[in-house]
C-alpha cells in the first residue's frame, strides 16, 4: 500500500481528462459568475460530479472512516468526533486523499481545477489540503463562524480558495453551509474553535459588522459545489434530521504562495522554510492555464 500523494496526476479513470484547449471549454465559468464571486465571496451550485463518482466517494469515505485502516498513520489529523460533545458529532479530518484513489483523484477533476484557476485570477493553482466533515443524522454537530485564513496564516499572501463539495443533499435541515454575502471584505477577524459554539466570532466583529452580519443558507444536491474566499465569513448548524450530511473540502492556493512559518505547515509534512515558496509532494501543482494542450 502507498502514500497517493507521491502521486502528481491521476491514477483512475474516474475522471475523463482533457486532452486539447477546447476540451477544456465545457468547464469555463462565465464572466458574470466571477463577478458574483468577487462582489460576494462565494459562488455556489457548480457541478462537480456524476452519480459513479459520488458512489465511488461514499465508499472511499465508509473506508478512510475506519481507525483501523491501514493508512490511518498518513492522515494530518483525525477527529471521530471534534465537538467533544457526543451529541453533536462532527467528523473531520485532513489528509486523506493520500489514502483512498478516489479522493486523491478527486483533485484532478478537470470542472474542480478550472473554476479554482478562474476564481484564483486565471493563475496556475497548486492544492493545500483535503478535508472531510461529516454530519451524521439526528446529532450532527455544527462548524462554527468562522474565516478559513485564520486557520492559515502560516502561509501568505493570501491567494486562497475553499471548494465545499457535498456528497448527499445538503439542505437547510441537515446542516448546509451557511454563507454571509461580502464578508471577506471585512479584513482578517480571530479565529474561534472550529467545532465550539456557532456564535464565538461574534466576540471578534465590530458593531457595524454585526449589523452587516446576514447569512444565507446554500442548499446543495450532492455532486454540486460551492466555492469561497478565503475571508469569507461561514458555518453550517447541527444536523437533528434523519439523513446524514456528508462533504469533501479542497483547499487550494494560487502558486506562488509561500510559507511563513518555521514550523511543519501540516502534521507530518516536512518544514518548508519561512519565505520558501510551497511546492514539493505534499502541494502539487494541479492547473496551469498557460499550458493547456491544443
Amino acid at each position: 500500500m502507498k502514500d497517493l500523494a507521491d502521486f502528481h496526476r491521476p491514477i483512475t479513470d474516474l475522471f475523463d481528462q482533457p486532452k486539447t484547449a477546447s476540451d477544456w471549454e465545457p468547464y469555463r465559468i462565465s464572466k458574470e459568475q466571477v463577478e458574483f464571486f468577487q462582489e460576494n465571496g462565494y459562488l455556489a451550485d457548480i457541478k462537480l460530479l456524476d452519480e459513479r463518482q459520488i458512489e465511488a466517494l461514499k465508499n472511499a469515505l465508509d473506508e478512510v472512516m475506519d481507525p483501523k485502516h491501514p493508512l490511518h498513520h498518513l492522515f494530518h489529523e483525525f477527529h471521530s468526533n471534534e465537538s467533544g460533545d457526543p451529541n453533536k458529532v462532527l467528523f473531520h479530518s485532513l489528509g486523506h486523499w493520500r489514502i483512498a484513489e478516489a479522493f486523491h483523484d478527486v483533485i484532478w477533476n478537470p470542472a474542480f481545477r478550472m473554476v479554482a484557476s478562474q476564481l484564483l485570477g486565471d493563475r496556475p493553482v497548486r492544492f493545500w489540503h483535503d478535508q472531510l466533515f461529516c454530519k451524521p443524522a439526528h446529532h450532527g454537530g455544527n462548524v462554527a463562524w468562522h474565516q478559513d485564513y485564520s486557520y492559515w496564516t502560516r502561509t501568505i499572501e493570501m491567494q486562497h480558495l475553499t471548494c465545499w463539495s457535498g456528497l448527499d443533499d445538503a439542505t437547510e435541515e441537515n446542516g448546509c453551509l451557511q454563507y454571509v454575502p461580502g464578508s471577506h471584505r471585512w479584513g482578517l477577524l480571530e479565529k474561534p474553535a472550529l467545532a465550539g459554539e456557532m456564535d464565538g466570532l461574534m466576540a471578534m466583529m465590530t458593531e457595524e459588522q454585526k449589523a452587516n452580519f446576514k447569512p444565507v443558507a446554500i442548499p446543495l444536491k450532492a455532486g454540486h459545489a460551492a466555492f469561497h474566499h478565503p475571508l469569507l465569513v461561514h458555518g453550517s448548524f447541527a444536523n437533528f434530521s434523519p439523513r446524514s450530511r456528508k462533504a469533501f473540502v479542497l483547499n487550494v492556493f494560487a502558486d506562488g504562495t509561500v510559507s511563513d512559518t518555521n514550523e511543519p505547515l501540516l502534521e507530518g509534512v516536512p518544514v518548508i522554510p519561512k519565505g520558501e515558496k510551497m511546492g514539493g509532494k505534499f502541494f502539487p501543482l494541479i492547473f496551469d492555464p498557460g499550458r493547456l494542450e491544443d
